[in-house]
């Protein structure tokens, strides 16, 4: 006959079986947590490269009035408007 031997845990066991079960529960949540993490970060850059181009796009197009406005053609209709001259002898070239 057998003798049943109950195996007895000490204090020490018990604390690393605990630790270890916590550990091995959380793992998952962490897991989780983190890919949230960044999914909402990856969202939020999204946005920003949203507006940053939007923002190109303005930009570009206050570049090309900016540009249309300060041609020579535009100058002189503005000249003409206000009645304004070119008159070569009131002109001085200093060297």
């Amino acid at each position: 006959m057998k003798k049943n031997k109950k195996v007895k845990i000490n204090r020490q066991d018990r604390f690393m079986i605990s630790i270890l079960t916590i550990l091995i529960l959380l793992t998952p949540l962490i897991v989780v947590f983190s890919k949230s993490t960044l999914s909402r970060s990856n969202i939020e850059v999204e946005k920003i490269k949203f507006k940053v181009e939007k923002q190109e796009t303005i930009n570009e197009s206050l570049t090309m009035k900016i540009n249309e406005l300060a041609s020579l053609s535009n100058i002189q209709d503005v000249v003409k408007e206000f009645g304004l001259s070119y008159i070569n002898d009131n002109i001085i070239v200093i060297k």
